[in-house]
């Protein structure tokens, strides 16, 4: 998506019901709900819109200096808005703010885009979830506690999550859980070492560059190698998060993890 984001240039969020929208595409969006098509929105959305509107609808840099294109999560569709009128701004985009028209996609391609988009908005994203029952999947059968830490609570090998509920959309912290090589926290970058008795070590990045490397192993230990102590060192663009809480959890039980890190707000907790 090639933006030029004039200064003054109407927002998305504010001109979802302007009058040129296109009014053949009746609503409602035929995959609102459906997980797949969501999904398949999401990449269209990455190619295509993410380099203007950032990967998670929060707002890229524009192209014009100190203009920045619209944050998608906050507040943008209100009550009244339609599908249709969606639709109708993606397929004929808004000339006079830079946005281009998208009418070269499919029908169901500009549905499934405009599915997705609606999971960013902080007001259509609220949680169904149950949050004591994902506190008790976070602390048990999760395990979540031995990476990342609640309050006083926990370990912090990974992100800290004291404000989980802050930082992220529920949309965010659920594909954090289920795909957490999408979106790597700075600062969370591994390393991985392979020493010259062939074994091979994973952590946390501290430290890296062609001499030696320092890094936060599984246990929280940290490490420090030098060049010569290993066959090889390597960045990965991976996390240390297992990537099968997908299958390790039913949808209803995402819903209550999702829940129960979205009402984490306080940097004070006790958790």
């Amino acid at each position: 998506m090639r933006h030029r984001w004039l200064g003054g240039a109407l927002l998305l969020g504010l001109i979802l019901g302007a009058p040129f929208m296109c009014r053949a595409q009746a609503g409602p969006n035929p995959f609102a709900g459906d997980t797949q098509a969501v999904d398949e929105g999401r990449k269209l959305f990455a190619v295509s819109c993410a380099p203007c509107h950032g990967r998670n609808g929060e707002g890229a840099q524009g192209q014009t200096e100190g203009v920045r294109p619209p944050d998608l999560t906050r507040g943008i569709f209100k009550a009244g808005n339609r599908d249709e009128d969606l639709f109708g701004l993606i397929a004929k985009g808004v000339p006079a703010s830079g946005m281009p028209s998208f009418a070269q996609f499919a029908t169901d391609q500009i549905w499934r885009l405009a599915a997705f988009v609606r999971t960013l908005s902080r007001s259509e994203n609220a949680r169904t979830g149950n949050p004591a029952a994902g506190e008790a999947l976070f602390w048990g059968r999760g395990d979540c506690g031995r990476c990342h830490a609640v309050g006083s609570k926990g370990v912090n090998l990974g992100p800290d999550l004291t404000q989980g509920g802050r930082r992220r959309t529920a949309q965010r912290v659920k594909r954090a859980i289920v795909a957490p090589d999408e979106e790597i926290t700075p600062g969370f970058e591994v390393v991985t070492i392979v020493t010259r008795d062939q074994k091979t070590v994973s952590g946390l990045e501290r430290f890296f560059d062609n001499f030696s490397a320092r890094l936060i192993d599984s246990s929280g230990n940290e490490r420090t190698y030098l060049r010569d102590e290993v066959v090889s060192m390597r960045r990965e663009m991976r996390s240390l998060m297992p990537a099968n809480y997908g299958q390790i959890f039913s949808d209803a039980e995402l819903d209550d993890l999702v829940a129960y890190i979205m009402g984490l707000r306080s940097q004070g907790s006790s958790q």
